[in-house]
């Protein structure tokens, strides 16, 4: 028998990085400080604050930030260099031993991304479903791999980064362990010219 070729047409991207360093020390009291200012989120709290990279304690994680937001955009959506991609809204999610994280998916955002504060990759997890979840018809499956899945996980431990198209549903599962999992999410926008002006597709942003 000759062995079949697959293709994965249509892939999603999620691409993952690390911090590259420690937090400092100025850091990890600044994201311990931001625990009295939260506000109640569906399963766990975030800060009030959701322009949260804008405070000069964050402003070296920005930069870092920021670097794999042009990563993404320019060398894995290979968008052209006439945008400019920039982090519009960022805060802190911090989720208790027992709370949750409810599945939803960032409007009004292209690209999202998640750095890990405080996680423990033996316990923690980011959990990702499929859009096109909605089975007319649904077989047994013996083993389940990126082509027949609905949802996928993928361990997460302090320093992580992780980003991911707006629309791509997650959440995360109660939460394991001891550790007070905290995260810092921000969307994505675009600024410049999109389109093209002759096919009248053109739109300035």
């Amino acid at each position: 028998m000759i062995t079949p070729i697959v293709h994965g047409l249509f892939p999603t991207p999620v691409m993952f990085g690390e911090m590259g360093r420690a937090y400092t020390k100025e850091e990890l009291a600044f994201f311990k400080q931001q625990q009295s200012k939260t506000v109640k989120n569906n399963g766990n709290v975030n800060t009030a604050d959701n322009y949260i990279l804008n405070q000069p304690e964050l402003v070296d994680i920005k930069k870092i930030l920021d670097v794999y937001v042009n990563e993404f955009y320019f060398n894995i959506l290979c968008v052209k260099d006439k945008v400019k991609p920039y982090i519009t809204q960022s805060w802190i999610n911090y989720t208790k031993p027992g709370e949750f994280h409810h599945r939803h998916a960032h409007p009004n955002s292209m690209v999202s991304g998640v750095l890990y504060l405080d996680s423990d990759i033996d316990k923690d997890k980011i959990m990702f479903y499929s859009s096109d979840a909605y089975k007319r018809i649904k077989p047994d499956i013996a083993t389940w791999n990126l082509y027949n899945s609905e949802s996928w996980w993928f361990p997460v431990g302090t320093g992580a980064l992780v980003m991911f198209p707006s629309e791509l549903q997650h959440m995360v599962e109660q939460k394991q362990g001891k550790n007070l999992r905290t995260s810092l999410s921000f969307n994505t926008f675009i600024r410049g010219d999109i389109g093209v002006n002759g096919e009248l597709t053109e739109l300035r942003l």
